[in-house]
């Protein structure tokens, strides 16, 4: 996998689903076409639900990174 650069970041650790997904909707939204996005979330659902759920917005994930903190950065 290519170097990528993340053009935006949004922590969503304060939050629980559904509203994860919802904020990082919004922050995907805001970006222009070709952006990247690190989402930072909470072990349990949100590391469960987000990823998919951007996925099936038609975005692509480009990394799952475990912080081993109970966060993860979804790239």
């Amino acid at each position: 996998m290519a170097d990528f650069t993340v053009d935006e970041t949004v922590d969503i650790t304060d939050v629980v689903c559904p509203v994860t997904f919802v904020k990082a909707k919004v922050a995907l939204d805001e970006l222009k076409e070709g952006q990247i996005l690190s989402i930072r979330l909470n072990d349990g659902e949100p590391v469960q639900n987000v990823p998919r759920s951007v996925k099936e917005e038609g975005h692509q994930i480009l990394k799952l990174k475990n912080n081993e903190d109970g966060t993860y950065d979804l790239i």
